[in-house]
């Protein structure tokens, strides 16, 4: 029996809030942030919070599915899995700029079927289910109308493995070389919620994570763009690399980001 998505959208949602709560709460009292893997790759008690109050909802509500986080990883085993950010753009987070999310997707198999990117300091909240489009605050969103790539407003984000910072640089040069505006926000769940939406033409970054992109995938292509990796092919969670955008200016960025003449 194929599940009823729309009232999956709503738990999703409902998880989402619990973890907007949670940010909310630490701006207002303060917080300590920690160094992962590197010196800026951080995690404060939010994003653990976040990713605790979420697991345990949803387990409660669907205690069938497996579980996908940043924080505290894989559990549990099932057809249909969860795959969330507690809290993306954590150092924005922690230095107060106000640019991070929650992320919840529900995905079988690779196929994202549902996705939440609630922006909490703004209170923004962009859903999708699979076949039903995208939507800001309950209005439907579409992928800009550009249709020229030398009149796009592009985003990307560069990896905390400084080894990959100069490939990730290189992509940057070739791209700003044309005279193209690129921003980089630090938040890849609201960078593609921003393509689905319409405010930016395109993004790309490489060394992501499933959670990271998972729900923002579905935005963009519930409101009508396109999503590969960055050789053109079809994306996947698994796959570290990932290009979106309003669909007409992606063949001639796929070619500038190759180096393709």
């Amino acid at each position: 029996m194929a599940p009823d998505l729309d009232a999956l959208l709503e738990d999703a949602i409902a998880a989402a809030r619990l973890a907007q709560g949670i940010h909310r709460y630490y701006q207002a009292r303060g917080f300590t942030a920690e160094s992962k893997t590197v010196l800026s790759d951080l995690v404060t008690e939010a994003d653990r919070e976040a990713e605790s109050a979420i697991r345990d909802f949803l387990a409660r509500r669907h205690p069938d599915f497996a579980f996908l986080g940043e924080e505290e990883g894989e559990s549990g085993q099932g057809e249909y899995r969860w795959i969330v950010d507690p809290l993306d753009g954590t150092v924005n987070f922690a230095h107060r700029f106000p640019m991070y999310a929650v992320s919840v997707a529900l995905a079988r198999g690779d196929e994202v079927l549902v996705g939440v990117v609630l922006d909490s300091a703004h209170d923004e909240l962009f859903t999708a289910v699979r076949g039903g489009g995208a939507y800001l605050n309950g209005t439907r969103i579409r992928v800009s109308e550009t249709q020229e790539l030398k009149r796009s407003l592009l985003a990307t984000g560069f990896p905390y493995d400084v080894e990959r910072v100069p490939e990730a640089v290189e992509y940057f040069r070739r791209v700003i070389s044309l005279g193209i505006p690129v921003r980089r926000p630090g938040a890849a769940a609201l960078d593609l919620a921003y393509v689905a939406a319409g405010r930016i033409d395109g993004f790309w970054e490489m060394k992501l994570n499933p959670w990271d992109v998972a729900a923002g995938v579905l935005l963009v292509e519930e409101a009508g763009g396109r999503v590969t990796d960055l050789k053109g092919h079809p994306f996947s969670l698994e796959k570290p690399f990932i290009l979106a955008s309003n669909g007409s200016i992606h063949e001639p960025l796929l070619r500038e980001l190759s180096g393709i003449p």
